[in-house]
């Protein structure tokens, strides 16, 4: 018997509330029975979700609700450090971040629908 693991989609948001560069959507995901605050931004035309928590301390990033970006709408940034981190990989680019990156979360974007891709139970078959 081989054991797979269950994938499931969870609705985040409709696409269309994602705008280049521009506010993000948050929601909560579930780490190891604990629920965490996440959020999920468009960028160079793809969706990208990460933990909405800066990686030098663990405080969340927006400095209004669902703003996450710069002024330019180039960077992620943290209101609270000022750390900067690229949109796309979540990879720290400047300030207390230290090399140390986002946590990013698989997402999809499907039928005009933003999806969170979850690991489920496993499956023996």
């Amino acid at each position: 018997m081989v054991a797979d693991t269950v994938l499931n989609h969870r609705l985040i948001c409709a696409g269309n509330e994602l705008v280049e560069g521009g506010r993000g959507v948050r929601f909560t995901v579930d780490c190891h029975g604990v629920s965490e605050p996440a959020f999920v931004v468009r960028f160079q035309g793809r969706v990208h979700a990460y933990l909405n928590r800066c990686a030098h301390v663990p405080v969340e990033m927006d400095w209004q609700e669902g703003e996450f970006f710069d002024h330019s709408g180039l960077y992620l940034i943290c209101a609270t450090h000022g750390a900067l981190y690229a949109p796309e990989s979540g990879r720290c680019l400047g300030g207390r971040c230290n090399g140390k990156g986002l946590a990013a979360l698989s997402v999809i974007e499907n039928d005009g629908q933003i999806l969170l891709i979850e690991e489920g139970r496993e499956r023996v078959g």
